[in-house]
């Protein structure tokens, strides 16, 4: 479970990590308000579960209050992530010296607690590892003993950086512990010109499976359920089906998680880009219909690969639920079927019978035509 800005940086103000003064709201006359009562040229910042808020125009920042309420009005009520943005955090902006990240995580190497450090602060730590993996501090934490200053010290030997600093990291991974967290992030930690040690943001990810040793802070923070991803995908998960919305224009239908992320490798492969990871194995083929209507309901779709592959599932049953599927909606878009496996024979005199086009004889073939549908002008990789 992810908790919103505001409710991570609550819970590191009582564990002891300096935060900026800030109010959440949620109306432009609000936002007026708290600028006012801020005094000084402040932050608005979306209260939503979604990364590079920044990057999206979920941030903005503002000199008066009367630029707070009108930077307000643009952002309540729009999309961001996802989700619709109905609440800001309004915050005194830090007169910043030094960005610096700082992180402690569930580590599946480790099998353990691991801390993460790095002076390349403000930007993704993806981005960070990929352009210089030298860049990123680490320690392992035995949760035998937890984190220790001598640690801590000993992880940012040679940097010239503030002593409080030991007290932050220290005090994170207590919280990291006392919530049965996932991850406990800060990023951007800010070293202000006054040699303060802030924590400009918060993210903070708690285990579900621990939530019930936690009902106090439930409470506390509110954490009612919140709609996370696309509408597509929250469609899906309504559905129970696993639906992921990607940016590509060739929509996929395939059983089995492998093979449907094989297939997605294929259509990159060949020069395309997928519009979405949906499979259907098991027996989620009975959900043909509303599953095609997710793959059609995303505008950018102009292609679709239908890619079955049956051992103890049987195509043939598989391929019937979408062509019921397929009759039912009648979409627009040209299909590319590839069927293997058990039930092969019949499956494949189905689709011809029914549709009157010809499966191909490999998934490359099928995910090339589908390729060149979507773009006939441009060269398909061979």
């Amino acid at each position: 479970m992810k908790l919103l800005e505001h409710q991570g940086k609550r819970l590191l103000g009582q564990a002891g990590v300096r935060v900026p003064l800030g109010r959440v709201v949620t109306t432009p006359d609000g936002v007026r308000e708290a600028a006012e009562a801020l005094g000084t040229r402040v932050a608005l910042k979306s209260q939503v579960a979604a990364g590079k808020r920044g990057k999206s125009g979920g941030i903005r920042f503002a000199a008066t209050p009367q630029e707070a309420r009108l930077a307000a009005s643009y952002l309540l009520g729009t999309g961001l992530g996802g989700s619709i943005v109905d609440t800001l955090l309004v915050e005194e902006c830090a007169d910043i010296r030094t960005e610096l990240y700082a992180a402690v995580l569930n580590d599946p190497a480790t099998k353990g607690p691991l801390l993460l450090f790095s002076t390349s602060g403000g930007m993704d730590i993806e981005e960070v590892s990929a352009r210089d993996a030298t860049a990123i501090r680490r320690a392992a934490i035995d949760v035998r003993t937890g984190l220790t200053a001598e640690t801590v010290t000993t992880l940012l030997d040679g940097l010239e950086l503030p002593a409080e600093l030991i007290t932050t990291m220290l005090a994170m991974y207590r919280l990291y512990r006392d919530l049965d967290a996932e991850l406990v992030e800060i990023n951007p930690l800010v070293i202000t010109t006054a040699g303060e040690v802030i924590a400009l943001d918060a993210k903070i990810s708690l285990d579900p499976g621990a939530l019930g040793r936690h009902e106090e802070l439930l409470s506390e923070l509110d954490l009612s359920p919140r709609p996370e991803g696309t509408e597509l995908e929250q469609r899906g998960r309504a559905l129970g089906l696993q639906y992921l919305e990607l940016d590509g224009e060739v929509g996929v239908l395939a059983n089995g998680a492998g093979l449907t992320m094989t297939t997605l490798d294929a259509v990159n492969h060949y020069g395309g880009r997928p519009a979405n990871f949906l499979e259907i194995g098991g027996d989620a083929y009975t959900k043909a219909t509303p599953a095609l209507q997710l793959v059609l309901d995303n505008p950018r779709v102009r292609s679709l690969v239908v890619n079955f592959c049956g051992a103890f599932a049987r195509t043939d049953v598989m391929t019937e639920g979408v062509l019921d599927a397929i009759e039912q909606l009648r979409p627009e878009v040209p299909i590319f079927f590839s069927i293997h496996g058990t039930g092969e024979e019949k499956a494949v005199g189905l689709v011809r019978e029914r549709l009157g086009v010809e499966p191909y004889d490999t998934m490359d073939e099928a995910v090339r035509a589908a390729v060149a549908a979507c773009a006939p002008t441009q060269k398909v990789m061979s």
